[in-house]
């Protein structure tokens, strides 16, 4: 369960949000879980993306709770510790 935890998912998830309401809705909820680190609303394509140490099933049955929504997992990616260490000791190359 431990490893589960340790690493770090992200997930696309489609839900209807009808009005800039709902979108203020979905935010708070986002941010008052701890499990999520970032977050993005997209409402014109109505879908939300969240990244973060969570089990996916969990966010989606929350989400379906609060807002009383349908919630669909369009993608789930998931990336092990050793994976973002790695990305982390590479050189940043910005192009101007």
């Amino acid at each position: 369960m431990q490893e589960r935890h340790a690493q770090i998912c992200y997930m696309v998830m489609r839900i209807n949000l009808d009005c800039n309401g709902c979108c203020r809705k979905m935010r708070r909820i986002l941010l008052n879980m701890k499990a999520i680190e970032t977050h993005l609303i997209e409402k014109q394509q109505r879908r939300g993306i969240v990244a973060g140490r969570f089990r996916p099933s969990d966010v989606a049955i929350k989400i379906r709770k609060k807002m009383n929504r349908r919630v669909e997992i369009v993608e789930i990616q998931e990336q092990s510790e050793d994976n973002i260490e790695q990305a982390d000791q590479r050189p940043m190359i910005s192009t101007y």
